[in-house]
């Protein structure tokens, strides 16, 4: 069958995580190509963080949930919670402001909702946030140094970092894999820290955008304590009776109306 590099990828983390292993030669004849394409795409993935390279094939990250989703499946997860809190976040932003945003699918809402603001100064690490911000005509758009995780079309690594240090802005707006009452904000790919970390030390208010179903999860690798966080916007799926545990910061939304 004929398919595209992100469909590959696609399948061929579906197929690892459902049977535990897939076959470099296996696959090469399912998709009609050649081995060197199978074993960049298996390359690729790993480089990710979402395969473990072994002899003739692949296996499953370890641990078994430390896998960061491609791109093109996590902007259809949780579609309409995610425009809503983006449209949440972009609402605490005025005209004039500097914003650092991180990357991912729910950052690119919050990219989305900041296309109604007038005089902007944008940061990001995140090749799709950017394209969403690009012929603003009033928004000035900087793009971090760095190397491309092409699944997920992220800038990171020591250039990315140096891009973000002596910088300063009003808000920094964060996605997270985890955000637990006492763990804080985790993620699950661990190359990707020291840019959120940077991005956190540059901002004076720091803003966690999160869906429901990352709350009270924790992932791999330790990013901020929810002390660092201004605000955590989420969507009103979150249990009352677990609020409490998130203090001050918690925002619920409704993701109908994108309001509190």
């Amino acid at each position: 069958m004929s398919e595209s590099s992100a469909e590959r990828r696609r399948f061929i983390l579906e197929r690892v995580r459902a049977s535990g292993y897939a076959g470099a030669r296996e696959l090469a004849r399912e998709f009609c190509v050649d081995g060197s394409t199978v074993r960049r795409d298996l390359a690729q993935l790993e480089r990710a963080g979402l395969v473990r390279r072994t002899r003739g094939g692949v296996l499953p990250a370890d641990p078994a949930d430390a896998v960061d989703t491609p791109y093109d499946v996590r902007r259809n997860q949780r579609a309409a919670q995610k425009r809503a809190l983006g449209e949440a976040a972009a609402e605490l932003v005025e005209d004039g402001q500097s914003v650092i945003i991180d990357n991912g699918s729910t950052m690119y809402q919050v990219a989305a909702g900041l296309r109604q603001r007038q005089n902007l100064t944008v940061i990001t690490n995140d090749l799709m946030v950017a394209l969403c911000l690009s012929g603003h005509p009033s928004l000035q758009l900087h793009m971090t140094g760095g190397v491309m995780l092409d699944t997920v079309y992220t800038l990171v690594g020591p250039g990315a970092v140096a891009s973000l240090r002596g910088l300063h802005a009003d808000w920094a707006f964060l996605g997270a894999e985890g955000v637990h009452p006492q763990a804080g904000v985790t993620n699950v790919n661990v190359v990707e820290i020291a840019v959120k970390q940077a991005m956190i030390e540059a901002a004076e208010r720091v803003v966690i955008v999160a869906d429901s179903s990352k709350l009270g999860r924790r992932s791999l690798a330790p990013v901020c304590g929810l002390n660092d966080v201004s605000a955590l916007i989420t969507d009103d799926e979150l249990p009352a009776g677990e609020r409490a545990g998130y203090g001050p910061a918690l925002r619920c939304i409704t993701a109908a109306d994108g309001r509190p």
